[in-house]
């Protein structure tokens, strides 16, 4: 008879697919809970203290790690000395494990990562060793042995069963899920008991939310993961999808960047996003008129977009919203006025998600290379220090609009820069190669804003998000009434620049600090 070790922490579904493999001719081995779980539904089982005539000890921590458990799996079965060696030390075989570990992720989901580095005990005991070496061992030698480490997979090994056998390559399919479920598993492990920043080698944990409809472009297959150590509840990954298509590759990253922007600002505020670039950003009295404000910076581009709101969006928002053909919205909530005219267009993505964004101070951000990883501190910082750079300062009205600017600036793809009035953009010049470029950008997308703000009460202002090689963006920018210019510092020709700008009467700050974004 063929013989299977049951010993599983998810128990869903175990008892029924015990009671399959009984009818079938199969004894069953299993341990603690597990096995009073079979035996309270009437499936006989041998408890493993009476396969190795040993009992289990430290409080469970030693129970299947004997070599009547590892022998029995491990075993060729073709191999004449593996059979010989069985049958001198009295170790029968074992021909399936089903084994699935301590819920290690759940309790660090309750537990974050202490940053006196104290790890609980709760944690630790939620370590599994006895199951990983077990499924470990059991995939090792998946010709002779079927390995189980998920229930979803209980149906097809019945079935497989019922016509007598299973084949070698669902073995191996089997095989590999449990060594991807002992990689990822050890992978939380060692990245929640980790504090080195760059470790010599890293894990990083990844679990599959869904398959995505294409990536970048439909000839690309693709699928959104999560990270499994990293919870940061405000992630765009975890908005729920109220309306809509299916989300797509391209989409997350966007909604991804709108996000992050938008809860830059305190104040109602709205952001529209295409190809990872904002078209338009604005604060406003109300989501409305940060809307509209958003929306006049480049309308043009802001066809087919995504839009962002850090505040619920109602019935007026939404009528206007409908105006215009939009890819996806994301918002903390809708009125449900809100929804009944957005849900109109069939294809327009709603996302709701009422975590506001929290940007992680401590985070490491990965980017694929090929055949490689770069990893970096997320930039989560926004300045160092405010300088002036010339003699005039800023008003109190430039200075509130640097400010909305610099903000911008930081989430514009490099060479970025940002033109605004009060907080409002009016126009955005992004990934040009060279910065007096994104200027021309920017000051041809501000010919075209219809809803500009008052000239004489608003003055126009302007954000760098790397300092100037050389003088002219300041040069450029006067021509087109800038009063003031926000920008790192720290070029060898800075004085090139502060000239430039004293002698058009231009006011300019510092920030000691950079913001390219590749």
């Amino acid at each position: 008879m063929n013989t299977a070790l049951i010993s599983v922490s998810d128990k869903t579904g175990v008892v029924e697919f015990a009671k399959e493999l009984k009818s079938l001719g199969w004894n069953i081995i299993s341990s603690g809970g597990t096995a009073k779980i079979l035996k309270d539904n009437s499936i006989e089982c041998k408890e493993i203290s009476e396969v190795t005539g040993f009992p289990e000890i430290l409080d469970g921590r030693v129970k299947t790690l004997n070599a009547k458990i590892h022998g029995a799996i491990l075993a060729i079965r073709s191999k004449e000395e593996h059979i010989k060696q069985l049958q001198k030390y009295e170790i029968g075989t074992i021909d399936m494990v089903v084994v699935n570990l301590y819920p290690f992720e759940e309790t660090i989901n309750k537990i974050p990562k202490p940053e006196d580095k104290k790890i609980a005990q709760d944690v630790i005991e939620n370590i599994d060793i006895g199951g990983v070496a077990l499924l470990r061992a059991a995939a090792k030698n998946y010709k002779d042995v079927t390995v189980i480490c998920d229930p979803i997979n209980y149906s097809v090994v019945v079935d497989n069963l019922r016509n007598k056998s299973i084949d070698e390559e669902l073995k191996l399919t089997l095989a590999a899920k449990a060594f991807r479920h002992t990689a990822y598993y050890d992978s939380l492990i060692s990245t929640y008991l980790t504090y080195e920043k760059f470790p010599t080698q890293a894990a990083v944990p990844l679990k599959k939310l869904s398959g995505l409809i294409y990536g970048e472009n439909p000839h690309q297959e693709a699928a959104l993961y999560s990270n499994g150590i990293e919870k940061n509840k405000s992630a765009v990954i975890l908005a729920k999808q109220l309306h809509g298509k299916e989300v797509s590759y391209n989409n997350y990253l966007d909604l991804e960047f709108a996000w992050r922007l938008v809860h830059e600002f305190d104040s109602p505020a709205c952001t529209i996003i295409k190809h990872n670039n904002p078209c338009g950003c604005a604060e406003g009295r109300d989501i409305k008129d940060a809307y509209l404000k958003a929306l006049s910076c480049d309308p043009v581009s802001a066809f087919g977009g995504i839009i962002a709101f850090n505040n619920p969006v109602k019935e007026d928002t939404a009528e206007e919203i409908s105006k215009l053909f939009v890819e996806c919205v994301i918002a903390p909530q809708y009125s449900k006025e809100a929804l009944d005219i957005l849900t109109r267009k069939k294809n327009i993505r709603l996302l709701i998600h009422e975590a506001p964004y929290k940007e992680d101070k401590n985070i490491v951000e990965y980017r694929i290379m090929s055949y490689g990883m770069l990893a970096q501190d997320r930039d989560s910082l926004l300045l160092s220090e405010i300088k002036p750079m010339t003699e005039r300062k800023p008003s109190k009205e430039e200075s509130d609009a640097l400010d909305f600017a610099w903000k911008i600036a930081k989430h514009v793809k490099s060479n970025a820069i940002v033109l605004a009035r009060g907080r409002q953009t009016v126009g955005i010049g992004a990934g040009q190669m060279s910065r007096i470029d994104s200027l021309r950008v920017a000051v041809e997308k501000m010919k075209h804003v219809k809803h500009m703000l008052d000239k004489k009460k608003f003055p126009l202002v302007l954000a760098s998000d790397a300092f100037f090689p050389f003088p002219d963006v300041v040069e450029e920018s006067s021509k087109f009434g800038v009063t003031a210019i926000i920008q790192p510092g720290g070029s060898i020709k800075d004085e090139d620049s502060i000239k430039a700008a004293e002698e058009r009467n231009i006011a300019m700050i510092s920030t000691g600090m950079r913001h390219f974004k590749h």
